[in-house]
């Protein structure tokens, strides 16, 4: 592998890294139907506010989300909306997965 390869490699893998945490996943699917503020996720999770911010930063810094700021409010919005495109494929993953248990324990 190249130094091209290498850096475009470990650029994917922080944005899969940034997504793999239940709370920026769950973000990341609330943002896929549109823009929300900071609120907005707070009041549908069990979670403060500086808590939230800490996981959009993240989100942020791996390009998965943008910001705008609008007098005191703070809004996100997916930057790229295809990043959850996957998901169908993941959830495949995990039914063939349940499948196979499934299978084992008949």
């Amino acid at each position: 592998m190249n130094e091209k390869e290498k850096a475009l490699i470990e650029a994917k893998a922080n944005v899969l890294k940034s997504l793999a945490h239940p709370t920026r996943l769950w973000m990341a699917e609330q943002l896929a139907e549109g823009e929300k503020c900071v609120c907005e996720l707070a009041e549908n999770i069990d979670a403060d506010f500086s808590t939230i911010s800490k996981h959009l930063s993240v989100l942020k810094q791996a390009g998965v989300v943008e910001d705008e700021k609008r007098g005191k409010m703070v809004y996100y919005k997916l930057k790229v909306p295809c990043i959850l495109k996957y998901m169908p494929c993941v959830e495949a993953v995990i039914r063939a997965k349940m499948e196979e248990q499934t299978v084992l324990f008949k």
